[in-house]
């Protein structure tokens, strides 16, 4: 059944997202705080929004893919935020990595607002968001997953349930972005040792790759480690130094100690000391085992 559809945040996962929605055959009302990343969505049918309150306006459901908590704020509340311009009875999908506690906010006000509110991040990056092969967490009151199941479903490869309380999906993509942290780390060390030996690091990562580690986050950053290929981003640096800090908040506060989650912290610090910034992949965390041995192509 075609929507009417507000879209806010329109990065390059958000305009993928969005431009799948409007292929099939939905009525997207779009918002960028950056006009400029709106204009080809118009081109594609999209009406834009002049704020977040307008694009919601006539909307039966509102998706949000925005970089952070600051970020997910600042659309959301005030008198030009979605909760402004939202009707009762409507639902907000906010598929953005935000914390554990931020969550549970949106969902307290939203709640109170008579507005439906399910999180549902994702794991993928934008090409597979481009292809519809995005796996996606969601969690929400049943009788809001019942609304926003069919849209997600139009969107990604699965669809993963969680649960009744919106935060506790953005738990799990926090708690997956840290294990794909671990990985990235891994495959640097790998990389590192393999090459001080003589050994290609690109010819270990398809050796291994082709044995036990036959999986997609091995293929792809293993790839990307070896030839230390860090630009452009897929998924920049600093967001998954974001990830990381909003990991640890969350592992702290329910009294749990994460050692691996702190290396990876100051692995993302040591990465920027070494010049990977805002272009570069997450995967640059990488350089440090790299540097460490010698082997950093840029020195």
């Amino acid at each position: 059944m075609a929507r009417q559809i507000g879209f806010v945040g329109l990065g390059s996962m958000g305009s993928a997202i969005a431009r799948n929605l409007i292929d099939d055959g939905h009525t997207l009302h779009v918002f960028n705080r950056s006009p400029a990343a709106a204009e080809p969505l118009r081109q594609a049918g999209a009406s834009v929004a002049a704020s977040a309150a307008e694009a919601a306006r006539t909307a039966d459901v509102v998706f949000t893919m925005v970089a952070d908590d600051a970020a997910a704020n600042a659309i959301t509340f005030g008198e030009a935020g979605l909760l402004a311009g939202l009707k009762p009875g409507a639902l907000h999908i906010a598929m953005s990595t935000i914390s554990v506690a931020t969550a549970r906010e949106l969902a307290a006000r939203h709640r109170e607002a008579g507005i439906g509110f399910v999180s549902a991040p994702v794991f993928g990056r934008p090409d597979a968001a481009a292809a519809r092969k995005l796996f996606i967490m969601a969690a929400g009151p049943d009788e809001d997953l019942e609304v926003a199941v069919p849209l997600l479903e139009q969107l990604g490869q699965s669809i993963g349930i969680v649960g009744t309380d919106p935060s506790q999906a953005n738990l799990v993509k926090l708690i997956g972005n840290f294990m794909l942290s671990v990985v990235i780390e891994t495959l640097g060390e790998a990389c590192a040792v393999a090459g001080r030996a003589g050994i290609d690091p690109m010819h270990l990562v398809d050796l291994l790759t082709s044995a036990n580690f036959n999986a997609p986050p091995y293929k792809i950053y293993g790839a990307l480690i070896a030839s230390q290929r860090f630009e452009p981003a897929g998924f920049s640096l600093p967001l998954g130094q974001k990830d990381n800090r909003l990991m640890l908040a969350a592992a702290e506060a329910l009294g749990v100690s994460m050692p691996l989650a702190s290396l990876v912290r100051d692995r993302f610090l040591a990465a920027r000391s070494h010049g990977a910034g805002e272009g570069h992949d997450w995967s640059a965390i990488a350089l440090c085992a790299l540097a460490e041995a010698g082997l950093d192509k840029r020195r």
